[in-house]
């Protein structure tokens, strides 16, 4: 396959070039600093603004198939309501773009492989959801109701479309980069209650999920791109600290984070139980099913 990539040099696209290209495909990186991408066989790279059409549009046509991983970091900066706006429009308008370039390609893609996220449902410490469950209301399942709206428009094209809502992603690096450090100094632990719901998923199972959407043409529709054991963050802490052999019982308490991320916080202070059924009905296998499995790929 020919596939044109969307964040292609992120902490998932990267390593999904890096499969592309270990199975003998062809990967087209669309980015918006080509300067960052290492020149390599099977590799070509166009530059794009994501929120305008443009001459990058046409590179789309004769490509198989698409992915968009594309979109402002969440957890990263303050939620001020210039980034919120940012978060939302890179995320809305970026994906239009990606399926106004479908629209107009010829030949078209024959799949769209595009990423939304766990924020969808909501937050919750008691409920459990499903591909099937409705939509929260909160900040971040706006945008994820926004950015799913756009990427069902290219079912009017004829292109086949999977949106895979990603939990949080484990690898060296990430999320869980961000915990290590005070393990290694013997001051880990939980963050906040610690009763919060992690759904989590190992990154070269959301590569393979990607991949399986790809290559099975049967698949469409949303999967839940988390591994099938959610845990709770006091359960992370403690599986952490069990793995790096290092104590787990200092908490950090929720104002630090709060004071470094404001409503940003809200991604790792709160939580949901999300649960892949119709991932694994379509008969996706997981590789790292556990989460101690998946700690100690990298971290051992």
């Amino acid at each position: 396959m020919k596939v044109a990539i969307a964040g292609g040099t992120g902490f998932v696209g990267s390593r999904l070039v890096e499969r592309l290209l270990a199975e003998g495909h062809q990967v087209l990186i669309l980015t918006r600093n080509p300067a960052s991408v290492k020149p390599a066989p099977s590799v070509e790279v166009v530059a794009y603004n994501p929120k305008e059409s443009g001459a990058w549009q046409q590179s789309i046509s004769g490509c198989d198939a698409v992915v968009n991983l594309a979109g402002e970091p969440i957890a990263e900066k303050r939620w001020t309501p210039e980034h919120k706006q940012e978060i939302i429009n890179s995320r809305k308008i970026g994906t239009q773009k990606i399926v106004e370039a479908i629209s107009k390609a010829n030949p078209k893609p024959s799949v769209l492989v595009s990423a939304s996220a766990i924020g969808y449902y909501g937050t919750s410490e008691t409920a459990t959801f499903e591909e099937s469950s409705p939509s929260g209301n909160d900040f971040l399942a706006q945008v994820c109701q926004e950015w799913e709206a756009e990427a069902q428009k290219v079912k009017d094209t004829g292109t086949r479309l999977v949106i895979v809502r990603i939990g949080i992603v484990l690898a060296m690096g990430g999320a869980i980069g961000k915990m290590i450090p005070p393990f290694k100094m013997f001051a880990g632990g939980p963050i906040g209650t610690g009763k919060q719901w992690f759904s989590w998923i190992h990154r070269d199972d959301l590569v393979n999920l990607i991949l399986f959407a790809l290559q099975q043409r049967e698949v469409e529709g949303v999967l839940n791109a988390t591994a099938p054991n959610p845990v709770r963050m006091n359960e992370v802490s403690q599986t952490l600290g069990e793995v790096l052999n290092r104590p787990s019982w200092l908490p950090v308490p929720a104002f630090a984070l709060e004071v470094l991320l404001g409503d940003g916080a809200q991604v790792v202070l709160e939580g949901q139980q999300v649960l892949p059924k119709r991932t694994i009905t379509q008969g996706f296998d997981y590789q790292y099913p556990s989460l101690k499995q998946a700690l100690e790929e990298f971290l051992d």
